[in-house]
């Protein structure tokens, strides 16, 4: 009498083989940057200022501004004030509109949630910094190809403009995770900031306000290359105002009850 042998069977999936990667997350939420009309209209507002501020420097500026280091610091104005605001929505709208209860059951780990949010962040800053590129060398082609120096732009210059919008769009995620509402995490993202600065411009605060005011530290990032001391301004001022808000809003969102 023969046996015969049981046809082995797979082993079950575990979550680990089912959750999504890392980089499918980050496409679903670079999705949801333009899926809100607020989030769209955001980023359309963003590239009509980018043209018409290069636009408006190339029509009336003079020669010296008319250079591509410094078209290119002027077309990245719009997108450091208004990047950072899509990164607060980007996170805030999951709990405004109660949705974080359909991410976080396809997803349990909150924290790849946030991740994934910070990576979309990084690209559609990156998409945005090349296209401020694109608008101000635009610029320089119509007004003043030929003139000489106007191309120049060193790569540690270019590499300082790519940190300040980069670590914008990471402040306003990191506020948005923090505060996990609209409203107060915009508010607080341009309140704090003008309020340190008001306090930095007292005497004896103004040491302290060259390494925490992002307003001193941050904004030489697109004009100048910076120093060693320089440096460590920037990075002390990023553990303030970057570093530490995503912490805690790591912390909240991982504990946060989802209704």
């Amino acid at each position: 009498m023969s046996v015969t042998a049981a046809a082995p069977t797979a082993p079950a999936p575990t979550s680990a083989d089912l959750r999504p990667g890392l980089g499918r997350l980050a496409g679903v939420e670079l999705r949801k940057m333009v899926d809100t009309r607020a989030g769209l209209w955001l980023l359309i507002v963003t590239a009509l200022l980018t043209v018409a501020i290069v636009a408006l420097v190339c029509a009336v500026g003079d020669p010296p501004d008319q250079t591509l280091a410094r078209l290119l610091e002027a077309a990245l104005a719009p997108s450091s004030i208004l990047l950072p605001i899509i990164g607060i929505l980007l996170v805030t709208s999951e709990w405004n509109q109660r949705t974080a209860l359909i991410t976080f059951s396809l997803v349990p780990q909150r924290g790849r949630v946030l991740a994934a949010k910070l990576i979309a962040g990084t690209i559609l800053t990156l998409a945005a910094f090349v296209l401020c590129i694109a608008v101000a060398a635009v610029g320089v082609a119509i007004v003043a190809p030929d003139v000489s120096g106007v191309w120049s732009l060193s790569a540690g210059l270019l590499f300082q403009m790519l940190v300040s919008v980069v670590t914008g769009m990471a402040i306003g995620i990191g506020f948005g995770a923090a505060i996990l509402a609209s409203a107060p995490a915009i508010v607080l993202y341009f309140a704090l900031p003008a309020a340190w600065g008001i306090l930095g411009s007292i005497s004896f605060l103004n040491d302290a306000a060259e390494w925490l005011d992002s307003t001193q530290s941050m904004t030489p990032l697109t004009s100048e290359l910076l120093s060693g001391t320089e440096w460590a301004r920037v990075a002390t001022t990023l553990a303030l105002w970057m570093v530490l808000p995503l912490a805690l809003g790591w912390w909240r969102i991982r504990r946060e009850e989802v209704r």
